[in-house]
Order: C-alpha cells, then sequence, then structure tokens
C-alpha cells in the first residue's frame, strides 16, 4: 500500500468519524484496512488522472476517496462539467454512470461493479416506452415524455426532457406541453401531479426501497418524539408524503436540516443519506425510517480500489443513444435554471 499521500487518513481517525454512525460494523481492524485503502485510492487517483463522482445514497467509507458527492442533479452537473481529469470513477449505480459517460464521451468512465443496477431503471425499457408514447400521441398530439433520471441511457435518448427528484415539477411545469407521459416512477409522477394542472400520464414503477415505508412507520416516530420534523423524498408513496413537514431530494433534505431551528429530524429515504448528516451535521439528532438499497451498496471501497487499480468495468454507450440522451439531459439543465 502506498502510505506516501499527505492526505492519508490513519485508522484510529477513520474510526472515530464512522464511529457516530453507532454502525459496530467499523471495528478497529477494519478501519485500519480501510485507511489504508483509501490511502492507495487517493495515490492511484493521481497517478491516473482520475474523479471519483459519489451518490449521497453511497457507504459512509466513499466519502473519504469521492471528489463530489451528492444527488442526481448534482453529479449529472458535475459530470457535465469535469475538465482535468482522464478517468471518471462513479460510485453510485449504472443509470448514473451512463450519464457521466453521456457528457464524458472521449474519457474512461468506471463502474467498480456492473452488478449495481436499479429496480426503477428496470421498469421501463426503450421498447415499452416507444409503443407507449405511440399510443399516447394519438389520443395527445401535444405529448411530451419527461424521464426521470433514474432510467437507462436508450430511455432518456427517446424522452424531450429529463428530470430529478428536485427539478421535476419545474421541468414539467416549463416543458411546452399541457400532456406528459412521465417515467418511470409512478410515486414521484404523483407527486408532480400536484405540484401542476398539466395532465401526468404515470409509469407503473417505483423504487422498491422508498415503496416499502409504510405511514404507520413514520406515525410511530411521530408519535414517540414530540415535534420531531418529517422529512421525506417524493420516490415515496402518497400516503407517506402526507405525513412529512418537507418534501425534498436528498442534497434538498441536507441544507433543510441545516438551516432549520429543529434539532431532531426523522429522515424518510435511502440510509446512506442519514448516515452523512449524521457526519456532517453532529449537532443535531437524525431518525432513520429508511431501507437500504441493495444496488447502492454493491459500491464497497475495495470495488473502487480494484476499478482503479484495473481500470475496470468500463461504460460504453453507442454514438446515437448518448447523443439523444445529451439532448434530454441538457433540455433538463436549460429548464431547471
Amino acid at each position: 500500500m502506498n502510505q506516501s499521500v499527505e492526505t492519508a487518513v490513519s485508522g484510529s481517525a477513520l474510526r472515530d468519524k464512522l464511529g457516530v454512525l453507532g454502525n459496530e460494523s467499523y471495528t478497529a481492524d477494519t478501519c485500519e484496512r480501510y485507511a489504508e485503502m483509501i490511502a492507495e485510492i487517493k495515490h492511484l487517483k493521481k497517478a491516473r488522472r482520475a474523479v471519483v463522482l459519489a451518490h449521497n445514497y453511497q457507504r459512509p467509507e466513499i466519502f473519504e476517496v469521492a471528489d463530489f458527492v451528492g444527488d442526481s442533479l448534482e453529479l449529472a452537473r458535475n459530470a457535465r462539467e469535469v475538465r482535468d481529469a482522464d478517468v471518471i470513477v462513479f460510485c453510485g449505480v449504472h443509470f448514473m454512470a451512463e450519464t457521466a459517460k453521456v457528457f464524458n464521451p472521449d474519457r474512461k468512465v468506471l463502474l467498480p461493479d456492473l452488478k449495481a443496477g436499479c429496480s426503477l431503471a428496470d421498469s421501463v425499457t426503450a421498447e415499452r416506452l416507444a409503443d407507449r408514447k405511440e399510443e399516447l400521441l394519438k389520443i395527445y398530439p401535444d405529448l411530451k415524455v419527461v424521464s426521470y433520471v433514474n432510467c437507462t441511457a436508450d430511455v432518456k435518448a427517446l424522452s424531450d426532457a429529463c428530470c430529478t427528484s428536485s427539478n421535476a415539477a419545474k421541468i414539467v411545469e416549463r416543458i411546452d406541453s399541457d400532456n406528459i407521459l412521465f417515467v418511470p416512477d409512478q410515486n414521484l409522477a404523483n407527486y408532480v401531479q400536484g405540484q401542476t394542472r398539466k395532465r401526468v400520464i404515470s409509469w407503473d414503477g417505483n423504487c422498491y426501497v422508498h415503496h416499502q415505508i409504510t405511514p404507520d412507520e413514520i406515525s410511530k416516530v411521530k408519535r414517540a418524539i414530540p415535534g420531531i420534523k418529517v422529512i421525506a423524498h417524493p420516490e415515496c408513496r402518497r400516503d407517506v408524503l402526507a405525513l412529512a413537514d418537507a418534501v425534498l431530494s436528498t442534497s434538498a433534505m441536507i441544507g433543510y436540516a441545516r438551516s432549520s431551528d429543529a434539532d431532531k429530524f426523522l429522515v424518510v429515504t435511502e440510509c446512506g443519506l442519514s448516515d452523512r448528516l449524521l457526519m456532517e451535521i453532529p449537532d443535531k439528532h437524525f431518525y432513520k425510517v429508511c431501507k437500504l438499497c441493495r444496488f447502492m451498496k454493491m459500491i464497497t471501497l475495495e470495488g473502487t480500489l480494484d476499478s482503479l487499480r484495473h481500470l475496470r468495468y468500463e461504460i460504453e454507450l453507442s454514438q446515437d443513444v448518448r447523443a439523444g440522451a445529451k439532448r434530454a439531459l441538457e433540455r433538463m439543465l436549460e429548464l431547471s435554471v
């Protein structure tokens, strides 16, 4: 292992930092091993001229090697603005790495584990979308397709614009149509329908992580901790969102928690965000009604190290798909300003 990196973290310091999470798996031996891997990853980043982008749902130790951590919109913007790098390692799921490749066709984009997919993205294919779009255009000639970024690049390529959870309502309001086919998240589509007078036609898909959270779980915590603020992700079910004090994207949750006068929050999304909040805002209390995403957790520190060592696994896209997806993503960025 290379130990000459100036910014290397010690095992004991890493354990102190991760200790706030109350996770018993962060033992002294584990943190020492992680510290060695972190040092080598930082060395390889310099040697490979690589940057690491990580989603908010990643494992806490991944944040130690990330050049940027954020939600889908922030990551899309940062992927587009990569400059001094030959390699992008994406610590997220497959469709996110594809987005990085869309904006960086001449750079090597790596995903540490090709099995890191997405149940929501799997619910729609380009072929099924094309068929549904053709059917609906006969009824609604002005129909536009807005695709949540949680979909594959070939689905994005068939869309008029993409969106994220933070800008979905804005994109739908600003796109030039009164009839929107919104794919693939039905829960997010329902949330957006409540923010607009336009017709939002939803797809039959959901994020299994958010969809399994129930209102009973929320109510139980609210009864146990009076005054707690509930912050929920719009991928949750409508009956869950009805109990929230704020419905926000993951990064907006961080901003809300920082600026709020409250000191107790129930975080209703994937558990990785709760870990980040606990680490970054230690003077406040964060409670979990959350689930783990098995796909996000397939990305590990060891896998990230191997990805940089062996320059694997590379994301490839056809020129037609890349161009179509870029058009939809650029439209999203234009409409979300």
